[in-house]
């Protein structure tokens, strides 16, 4: 099989694209055959030994897919051969074949196309969780979205909808914004041409924002946290800016505020049958037409590596995919 190979860590130019030996899969895994894989931001980290896992080499990057099942393991029940899934994957995925744990494996809704359901499983089960198990977001209440144009972003904008919020989309232009607004956001900022603590309290009456949704990082957290509402639940999901900020911890104490963490990859593994309830409300919105997941552009696997440059260097608008079949 052909399959996108990190050798030794670098930038994505050292990938490689090589045939090697098809997985063999143990007694909990399934063997994918891949026909689609998201592209995410920790591709950009783990092959530059930057994240917090590190494979050994020689690797595929790749942290999700979508595909039909090949063959399953003796201890797998849920899943039979020719099953169309989605897989959290943590690396391997820019790949025509993947061996996968069970339990990281989800059949996928008829309606919804490879492509799509690439795009889908890291973005939304990563909102959803830090929206629902972690955010407690309530109907009513004011989510702000940093990086709304994202992939994680318009994902927060949806469900923050479905989930019956006022949602504040803050993005770096006009056109990142347009596509937030089109998800259904209900303001914009444009941070790079105002103050993000200031537009958040002129939008909100001077309370600010209830729950923030914060995939960004550096600069913007540090405005983000000074307009946080009473009560407000800050959710670090990642530094895409690069910078991981430091917190004045007398911030939170004086705005009886929470900083949480969201890690969905732990959390899927930890709490299967929540993430499972998470994805059955999250098939249900799709079902509805409440979630469009946007797939600006689709890459061959020979083209892995630009479709990571491409999203390092926040070229990208919503998900992009490599597609491998």
């Amino acid at each position: 099989m052909k399959a996108v190979l990190c050798k030794a860590f670098g930038p994505a130019e050292s990938l490689v694209l090589e045939e090697v030996a098809s997985p063999a899969p143990k007694k909990n895994e399934i063997l994918l055959e891949v026909h689609a894989a998201g592209v995410n931001f920790p591709d950009t980290l783990i092959i530059e030994g930057k994240y917090q896992f590190k494979p050994p080499f020689p690797f595929s990057p790749g942290g999700e897919a979508a595909g039909v099942v090949r063959e399953v393991g003796e201890k797998v029940s849920h899943l039979k051969v020719g099953d169309r899934v989605m897989a959290l994957t943590g690396w391997g995925s820019f790949a025509e074949q993947v061996a996968v744990p069970g339990y990281n494996v989800l059949p996928i809704p008829p309606s919804m196309d490879f492509r799509t359901a690439a795009a889908f499983s890291m973005t939304y089960g990563t909102s959803m969780h830090a929206l629902t198990q972690r955010g407690n977001l309530q109907p009513g209440e004011t989510l702000l979205v940093l990086g709304a144009s994202g992939g994680v972003g318009l994902a927060a904008v949806e469900i923050g909808k479905a989930l019956g919020a006022r949602v504040i989309a803050a993005a770096s232009s006009a056109e990142k914004l347009a596509v937030a607004k089109a998800a259904g956001a209900d303001e914009l900022i444009n941070y790079s041409e105002t103050s993000l603590k200031d537009e958040i309290k002129r939008l909100t009456d001077g309370q600010g924002a209830d729950v923030i949704y914060d995939p960004v990082g550096g600069d913007l957290f540090d405005q983000a946290i000074r307009a946080i509402a009473w009560n407000g639940r800050l959710l670090v999901v990642g530094f895409a800016s690069g910078r991981i900020p430091e917190l004045p911890v007398n911030l939170a104490l004086l705005k009886g505020a929470a900083v949480l963490g969201v890690f969905w990859g732990s959390f899927a593994q930890r709490q299967p049958q929540d993430n499972a309830a998470n994805f059955q409300r999250l098939f249900g919105w799709f079902a509805e037409g409440k979630l469009k997941p946007l797939v600006s552009q689709a890459y061959p696997l020979s083209e892995a590596a630009q479709a990571i440059n491409d999203l390092g260097q926040r070229k990208a608008v919503g998900k992009v995919v490599v597609q491998v079949r």
